[in-house]
């Protein structure tokens, strides 16, 4: 479908960009040596994903070089060209021979070949048709982005530019959105209601006539002081410029179709096997997200026979909390107790993570034998996603001049509870994330893999790093060990819940009870996750899925070596080749194992 507002030009112009880059693509590698020529394929395909995608492929993962620029997705023709590109490359990367190819590149071809499988996965299915929800669409992102705290750096005048040409294409990304959107009501390829509903909200802030009130107007009030008065100026005039003559009424474009159009034309049935084609377009995520050949129902199983352990320790450990009841009353009655709630402002709660951070800090070295270059930062999560978000960590810049960012979700201050702040903090913080994601930045490694994300791996990680608080003292204090098996619980009843949603037709209702009753949330919170597993689905199921293959490789690891097994030396195995496919991750496991002994 051809755009044809104002702005499309923006979109012609990159298009004949990436024709040339395509064509680049189709380099003599029969001429090189094998391991040159997978080192040029594999770097002229991170550059052109990363042009396809300069939101997910380059500045998400530190890599601030396409900061101007918008992603190349969802129009039909850029759509084909970015599967053409991963054919390309695929074809050759079948002319290297494996064989011929040392260790390291070996890994390195199967780990491009695994991913380049998965993503051509997606090719049959229509997702340009769903350009837009509430947790990560690219208006979101790029507001997100305003607070000068996220992965977008905002300290220059060239990055404050740069970020203004990429907001000024947000009017004709709307426009090829909305013809996408419109196509996708004809085809029946509409998101729930719920989900409709909770991006509608986002993008009537993102479209405020007050310009104070539009996120994207903020970065115009933290210029520096130190700064020449008519940089400032011209700076505040470009914002104003183009937040009030762009960016604000292509919102505002897109809240008038979903409130006329597109809410009428949701759908009730909440799961992705109510789309056409549903069942496999799921089993399609499902594969990608886990990097496993399992299937739902066998994921399903595993969720309800994860979620009976863990009620079972919880039942052995509430009463040393002063707890006799039911298991599934324990994280109601931790709720009513003041002690576990004992905050009363969000700086009081920051200040407590720094402290947790302070303990670990000290255990790490008994650990670990190699840990990150690049510092930690600890901040609240941006007002405009609080209600929406879930706490996360953003990747230090490249360049060292931003830091690894956990950033906490802090709602309401006075029902903070206590307990879960360790093991959320292993998680997102270190060694969790940080530790994954820091030193895969760190890494010789092709551009490709130095900043990919695979979620069962990286998620996997940081599930599996809450429990080394084991290690580390933290769960001594039983309040804290339950809140790490909270943590434990409510992703196993993800494995139960997602799959439950696409897959086997339960209600939105019906999740949101499962969690609620087994996992312990409460029914905000519950609701808030369940609409995030119909926004992103299967993405819930590669925490679970990962840490339990990380686990299984420790323990078989352990009963290999035996008084050889070295704690710190298996977890650099783990990290020491940066994210990779389970079954890769396995292999190179036992690898290690094998030269070891």
């Amino acid at each position: 479908m051809t755009v044809t507002v104002p702005g499309s030009r923006w979109f012609r112009c990159a298009a004949l960009g990436l024709a040339a880059l395509l064509a680049a693509l189709a380099g003599p590698v029969r001429a090189l040596e094998p391991g040159r020529a997978l080192a040029a394929l594999a770097e002229r395909y991170y550059e052109a994903q990363a042009r396809f995608d300069p939101l997910a492929s380059a500045t998400l993962l530190g890599d601030n070089r396409f900061d101007d620029r918008l992603p190349l997705t969802i129009a039909p023709a850029q759509r084909r060209a970015r599967f053409a590109m991963y054919r390309e490359v695929q074809r050759e990367l079948a002319q290297i021979p494996r064989d011929a190819l040392a260790p390291a590149d070996v890994l390195t071809h199967d780990v491009l070949s695994n991913e380049l499988e998965r993503r051509l996965g997606f090719e049959r299915f229509d997702d340009h048709l769903l350009p837009l929800q509430q947790m990560d669409s690219v208006p979101v992102l790029l507001a997100n982005f305003a607070s000068g705290q996220a992965e977008q750096p905002l300290a220059t005048e060239a990055q404050h530019r740069a970020y203004l040409k990429r907001i000024g294409s947000l009017p004709a990304w709307t426009e090829q959105a909305l013809d996408n959107l419109r196509e996708g009501v004809a085809r029946g390829i509409v998101p729930p209601r719920p989900v409709v509903e909770a991006t509608l909200e986002q993008l009537r802030t993102l479209g405020s006539r007050r310009l104070e009130d539009n996120p994207f107007w903020s970065p115009a009030t933290r210029l520096p002081a130190s700064w020449p008065a008519a940089r400032r100026q011209r700076l505040q005039q470009a914002y104003r410029a183009t937040v009030e003559r762009q960016v604000a009424p292509a919102m505002r474009r897109l809240v008038a179709f979903f409130e006329r159009e597109y809410l009428p034309a949701s759908r009730s049935a909440p799961g992705w096997g109510a789309l056409p084609d549903g069942a496999a377009w799921y089993r399609q995520w499902v594969r990608d997200q886990t990097t496993t050949e399992l299937g739902p129902d066998e994921i399903h199983a595993l969720g309800l026979q994860e979620v009976a352990r863990i009620q079972g320790e919880l039942a052995r450990l509430g009463p040393a909390l002063g707890y006799t009841g039911e298991p599934r009353g324990l994280f109601a009655w931790v709720h009513e107790e003041a002690r576990f709630r004992p905050f009363r402002s969000e700086a009081e709660i920051l200040e407590a993570y720094r402290e947790i951070d302070k303990r670990v800090r000290e255990q790490l070295p008994r650990l670990f034998g190699r840990r990150p270059r690049a510092g930690l930062d600890i901040r609240p999560e941006p007002e405009l996603t609080r209600a929406t978000a879930s706490d996360h960590y953003a990747v230090p810049a490249e360049d060292g001049s931003r830091p690894g960012i956990f950033w906490a979700v802090i709602n309401e201050p006075a029902g903070y509870e206590s307990t879960g702040m360790a093991a959320l903090f292993l998680h997102e913080g270190q060694p969790g994330h940080h530790f994954q994601m820091a030193l895969q930045q760190e890494m010789r490694l092709p551009s490709f893999r130095r900043r990919s994300w695979i979620n069962a791996y990286g998620e996997g990680w940081a599930l599996y790093a809450e429990t080394l608080g084991h290690e580390m003292g933290l769960y001594e204090d039983p309040a804290a060990h339950v809140g790490l098996l909270r943590m434990e619980l409510f992703r196993a009843a993800r494995l139960v819940v997602d799959t439950g949603l696409h897959a086997q037709g339960w209600s939105i209702e019906q999740a949101v009870a499962y969690l609620v009753d087994e996992a312990g949330l409460w029914p905000p919170i519950a609701r808030s996750q369940v609409l995030r597993y119909l926004a992103w689905p299967a993405q819930a199921l590669g925490y679970k899925i990962g840490a339990l293959k990380i686990q299984q490789l420790r323990e078989r690891a352990r009963q290999a070596l035996g008084e050889r097994f070295d704690i710190a030396a298996f977890h650099d195995a783990v990290l020491g080749d940066g994210p990779l496919p389970l079954s890769l991750l396995e292999r190179r496991i036992e690898g290690w194992i094998a030269a070891r002994r």
